[in-house]
């Protein structure tokens, strides 16, 4: 072959890729959702993606570029401190949630982190249950991406069902994810992951969606709703809850899980799809549960000798094994045996795709599913129902007041319960061994607490409180009670081995 020839295939291919990447890159743009609650509507996501898709959308660094840019500001580290055993005895063998990477420090705690996205403007995330199953009351702590600003979250539901979740930070003019249509991803189509794995902050990776619809048997609750979009883009521990986004720059899942031999990166992740997310959350923001409809079946998929035995001419649709009592499916005409063959005119052949379907609707929605019956069709309407047992969603306990901090009466000695530290007055063979004529000595500290997040350890020496030297315990005391909550102090330590800096501590909300 000519070295001309040679050129021109090579040219013809690398128009074919451009044209392949063309037809799976220009997704619709995502549909927003709001809330009903009086005159004003809370709505999820940007009004817009970042990146408009038009026709000559191609694949290019430049591409990655532009959706890392508008993405990454949307996109909190979340820190996890727990009492409750995070261990994972009960984990699965191969599919693994993949965060928070919980770290024992003390037998009573634990600490972990994970991913988070900012969906409205005023604080609300959206993240994974299991990222904050367990936390301690005032136990999550969100960091923006420049990790430079730290805010307290209070917890405001969970859904095991799906494994998410929405925290909330008390902030104003964030900035806000484009959520987009994962009803229009593409096996094939090019996908970024941020988040923070390992401890790395706002890492970007890229990849393609690999598969579609999967169900990996990881969610134990026996309602659990697994219709994952799998990714090559590399995740790891504390990407849990982070964003998968297209080259759009709009979100199209929450990454959740791995498959794994190893508890890391093997090759194949998980992400809930984004139409089930915005139904949970906004169910979580408006009532703090889930408020989700059922057929009231169950169901299998169907196998080409079950069609067979069945009568239909290949296998399709979800067969009905048995209906739950007085279950809106019973109350349609729904018998065991029938199959379902659509529901809304979308077609479903897994139970996955059924059982996601219905993740989107409420009770009280009515859907029209097509049931293949007896050698014929027949369409039935079904108002669906609330399931009696609705334990698996979880509303977030009322945040307590604000209690006065236990004080030590004695006036050489302070215990700062909200910073998580005691002090004391130096003794006089302190001040000539540390050369130090003033200064408090820290005697305890809190693990996880703001002190100890901050680098305040046992036998620092604390100097100067606001560049104003500590002469006593009340010194301090004055200083750290003349702050509001959310106001910080800057303090001059002086650690064991000699060493003075400058630490600074946040007075917590609460």
């Amino acid at each position: 072959m000519s070295k001309k020839s040679i050129f021109v295939s090579l040219f013809l291919i690398a128009i074919g890729i451009v044209l392949g990447v063309l037809i799976v890159s220009n997704a619709p743009q995502g549909v927003g959702l709001s809330l009903a609650g009086g005159q004003d509507k809370i709505k999820l996501g940007a009004a817009a993606p970042p990146i408009t898709g038009s026709g000559d959308l191609k694949l290019s660094p430049t591409s990655f570029t532009a959706v890392a840019k508008a993405v990454i500001p949307t996109v909190v580290s979340i820190n996890v401190t727990s009492s409750k055993n995070k261990g994972e005895d009960n984990m699965p063998d191969f599919f693994h949630f993949f965060g928070p990477e919980f770290r024992p420090r003390e037998p009573e705690k634990s600490q972990g982190s994970g991913s988070g996205v900012i969906v409205t403007p005023d604080g609300y995330i959206v993240t994974n249950n299991h990222v904050v199953d367990g936390a301690d009351e005032d136990g999550i702590e969100v960091r923006m991406d420049n990790q430079k600003i730290r805010y307290k979250a209070r917890l405001v539901g969970t859904d095991p069902t799906t494994d998410l979740a929405v925290i909330k930070i008390d902030q104003n003019n964030l900035p806000v994810a484009s959520l987009g249509n994962s009803d229009n991803v593409q096996v094939g189509e090019w996908v970024l992951a941020i988040g923070n794995p390992l401890g790395l902050t706002s890492t970007v990776t890229a990849g393609i969606v690999s598969a579609l619809g999967r169900n990996i048997n990881i969610i134990s609750d026996r309602y659990g709703i697994e219709n994952f979009i799998q990714t090559d883009a590399a995740i790891n521990p504390g990407n849990s809850g982070g964003p998968l986004v297209n080259l759009n720059g709009e979100v199209i899942g929450i990454n959740t899980a791995i498959a794994t031999t190893n508890m890391r990166y093997q090759g194949y992740g998980f992400a809930v799809p984004i139409n089930i997310v915005k139904t949970v959350a906004m169910d979580l923001i408006e009532n703090g549960k889930v408020r989700r409809g059922y057929i009231g079946v169950t169901i299998r998929s169907i196998d080409q000798t079950m069609a067979k035995a069945i009568g239909l001419d290949k296998p399709q649709g979800v067969l009905i094994n048995e209906l739950v009592p007085k279950g809106a499916g019973e109350a349609a005409g729904l018998k065991a045996g029938d199959v379902i063959l659509s529901i809304d005119g979308k077609e479903v052949n897994e139970p996955n795709e059924l059982q996601s379907y219905i993740a989107t609707k409420h009770a009280g929605d009515v859907v029209t599913l097509k049931i293949f019956r007896n050698g014929s069709t027949v369409e039935k309407k079904v108002t669906l129902k609330p399931r009696e047992d609705e334990s698996t969603t979880v509303k977030a306990a009322e945040k307590k007041g604000s209690t006065d901090r236990d004080r030590d009466t004695k006036p050489s000695v302070v215990k700062f319960d909200k910073l998580g530290m005691t002090v004391r007055a130096l003794r006089p063979d302190e001040k000539k061994a540390d050369e130090a004529e003033t200064g408090v000595v820290v005697s305890n500290i809190s693990p996880y607490s703001e002190a100890f997040n901050q680098g305040i350890a046992e036998n620092d020496i604390i100097l100067e409180a606001d560049r104003k030297p500590i002469s006593s315990p009340a010194d301090l005391q004055k200083i750290v009670e003349s702050k509001k909550p959310g106001d910080a102090v800057l303090l001059r330590v002086k650690k064991p081995q000699g060493t003075v800096l400058f630490l600074a501590v946040q007075i917590p909300k609460s």
